[in-house]
C-alpha cells in the first residue's frame, strides 16, 4: 500500500508545531513551577519533610570556634603601659541545636524554644580546653563600675573582700573553666549579699548561660499567609518590641531568628535579624554573587554603620551612651556590666581603638560578620560565618580591652547537599535547557516536514531540498541566538 507523503509530513508539521509550542510554553510556566514548589516547601510545616527537619533538628554539623586575647602584659598594664595580647584558639565546639515547645497557632505563626549544646572538638582545635588564658576580670572590673553609685563605707568594704578572696583586675584560669565556669567564693558573696547582681548562682563562665540553655520563647510567622513573612519574628519573650534602648527604632524586633529568610531574594535584599546575644536586631546588606559546592550563592556582610556610634550616624544614637564607632555597649542588657560587641580585632571601627592595645591585625576576610545564602530559597549556605561578635571590656584606665571574639560555622553535606543540589542547581537547569530544545525540535521537525510537504506538491529537486533546509536552520539559528524573545524569565 503506497504511502501518502504528503499527509505523512502535514502531521508532523502538526507534531513540530506542537513541539515548539510546548517549550515555548515551558519557558513561562518553567519558573512558575520551580516558584511554586519552593513556596510550598519553604512554608513551616511538618508535611515538608526535609525543610521542616531541618528547620526544627539542624541536621548538619554546626560550629563554634572561639578565640581569646591572652594578655601578655597584666603587671605593666597596672603600671599604666599599653595592653599587649596575643590571640590563643580556635577552640572549636560542636553545636547541637533542637527546637522544642513547638506550638502552631491559628494566625499562621509559631512558637519555640531553641535549645543548644556544645562538645569539645579536639581535633579541630588549635589547643585543648585545658590551656590557661588570662583575661580582664569580669566578675571585679564589673562590680566595681556597677558599686561606683553605693556609699563609701559599702564599696570600702567589698573593696576589701575582693582583696580577701584574692580578685584582681585579670583572671588566669584554664579555657575550659573561662568558657562554662568556675567555683568562686567572690560570686558566692556578690549573690548572698547582693542577690540579682550576677546573672547565675553557680559557677561563673562566659559561656555558662549559653550550654544546655535556649534563646527564649520565638513565635515566628510560618509563611502559609503570605510567604514574604516566612521565619519573620512576631514576638520574643511574648515582646513585639524590646525595652534595652533609648528609642523606639532601637527597641524594634525586625526580621527572622538569624536562620533562615523568606525566598525569591535580590541584589537589593537585605538581611534583617532579631539576636538575642547581642540585645538588638540586626542587618546585612548584599556585597556579591558566588558559588560553592556548585551551589550559587548571595554573600551579605555587615555594614560599617551596624556597630557606629550615634555621631557617625544618628539612627544609632539610642543605642548610646556610645564611645568610639565600632563598639556596641550592651551594659543595659548585661546586669550593667561594661560590656561592649564589636567586629573581632576592631574591624570596621574606629582606627583609634587600635592604637589602645597591641596584637590586634583586623581584616575583612577573618573578622568581617558574613552570611553566604542561596537567593531562591533562601537557605544558609554551608559555610555560614555569622554572629562573629566579640565582649571587650574597660579596664582601670578606661582602655576598651578585646578579650574573647567567636565565630558560628557549619556545613551541608551528603544526602542533604545532594538534595539541595538537585533541587537548587539540576532541575532548574535542565527545565531550562529543556525548553530549548522542545523549541529547537518542533521548530526543526516542523521546517523539514513543511519542505517535504512543499517538494511532493511542487516536486522540488533534491539537490535543492538539502541546501534550502541548512539555509533555513542557520537563519533561525542567527535570530534565536539574537532574538530576547527566546530568553529564560527571571524567576527572581
Amino acid at each position: 500500500m503506497a504511502v501518502n507523503k504528503s499527509k505523512v509530513s502535514a502531521g508532523f508539521i502538526v507534531v513540530g508545531v506542537l513541539t515548539a509550542f510546548f517549550g515555548i510554553v515551558l519557558v513561562f510556566v518553567g519558573p512558575v513551577i520551580i516558584d511554586d514548589q519552593v513556596v510550598k516547601n519553604t512554608i513551616i510545616d511538618p508535611k515538608n519533610d526535609l525543610s521542616y527537619t531541618m528547620w526544627k533538628d539542624l541536621p548538619v554539623p554546626f560550629f563554634m570556634s572561639v578565640y581569646f586575647f591572652h594578655v601578655l602584659n597584666p603587671e605593666e598594664i597596672l603600671k599604666g603601659e599599653k595592653p599587649m595580647v596575643e590571640q590563643r584558639g580556635p577552640y572549636v565546639y560542636r553545636k547541637q541545636c533542637r527546637k522544642e515547645n513547638i506550638t502552631f497557632h491559628p494566625n499562621s505563626t509559631v512558637s519555640y524554644r531553641e535549645y543548644r549544646r556544645y562538645f569539645f572538638e579536639p581535633s579541630m582545635s588549635v589547643g585543648n580546653e585545658s590551656d590557661v588564658i588570662t583575661i580582664p576580670n569580669m566578675l571585679v572590673l564589673g562590680a566595681a563600675v556597677m558599686l561606683e553609685d553605693l556609699p563609701f563605707a559599702l564599696r570600702l568594704l567589698i573593696s576589701a573582700t575582693f582583696k580577701t578572696f584574692k580578685e584582681g583586675p585579670f583572671l588566669t584560669k584554664t579555657v575550659e573553666e573561662l568558657m562554662w565556669g568556675y567555683d568562686s567564693k567572690l560570686v558566692e558573696f556578690l549573690n548572698k549579699y547582693l542577690p540579682g547582681m550576677l546573672p547565675s548562682t553557680g559557677k561563673f563562665g562566659l559561656f555558662a548561660e549559653f550550654n544546655n540553655s535556649n534563646t527564649g520563647l520565638f513565635t515566628i510567622h510560618t509563611g502559609r499567609d503570605n510567604i514574604k513573612n516566612v521565619h519573620k519574628v512576631d514576638s520574643w519573650n511574648g515582646l513585639t518590641e524590646l525595652s534595652y534602648w533609648r528609642t523606639p527604632q532601637c527597641n524594634m524586633i525586625n526580621g527572622t531568628a538569624g536562620q533562615l529568610w523568606p525566598p525569591f531574594m535580590t541584589k537589593e535584599t537585605t538581611l534583617p535579624f532579631y539576636s538575642p546575644d547581642a540585645c538588638r536586631s540586626l542587618e546585612l546588606v548584599y556585597q556579591r554573587p558566588g558559588v560553592m559546592n556548585g551551589i550559587p550563592l548571595y554573600r551579605f556582610v555587615a555594614p560599617k554603620t551596624m556597630f557606629a556610634n550615634g555621631t557617625d550616624y544618628p539612627p544609632n544614637e539610642g543605642f548610646c551612651p556610645c564611645r568610639q564607632s565600632g563598639l556596641l555597649n550592651v551594659s543595659s542588657c548585661r546586669y550593667n556590666s561594661p560590656v561592649f560587641i564589636s567586629h573581632p580585632h576592631f574591624f570596621n571601627a574606629d582606627p583609634v581603638l587600635l592604637d589602645y592595645v597591641l596584637g590586634l591585625h583586623p581584616t575583612e576576610e577573618e573578622h568581617g560578620l558574613f552570611i553566604d545564602i542561596h537567593p531562591v530559597s533562601a537557605h544558609l549556605h554551608p559555610h555560614l560565618k555569622a554572629a562573629t561578635f566579640k565582649k571587650p571590656i574597660k579596664t582601670i584606665s578606661e582602655v576598651v580591652m578585646p578579650m574573647l571574639w567567636f565565630e558560628e560555622n557549619g556545613y551541608i553535606d551528603g544526602p542533604i547537599l545532594t538534595t539541595f543540589h538537585t533541587n537548587l542547581v539540576i532541575l532548574p537547569a535542565v527545565m531550562e535547557y529543556m525548553q530549548y530544545i522542545f523549541i529547537a525540535l518542533g521548530l526543526f521537525t516542523t521546517i523539514v516536514a513543511a519542505l517535504v510537504y512543499y517538494k511532493v506538491r511542487v516536486r522540488i529537486p533534491h539537490s535543492q531540498l538539502l541546501p534550502l533546509i541548512l539555509c533555513l536552520w542557520l537563519a533561525y539559528c542567527f535570530f534565536s541566538a539574537n532574538d530576547t524573545f527566546f530568553e529564560p524569565v527571571n524567576s527572581s
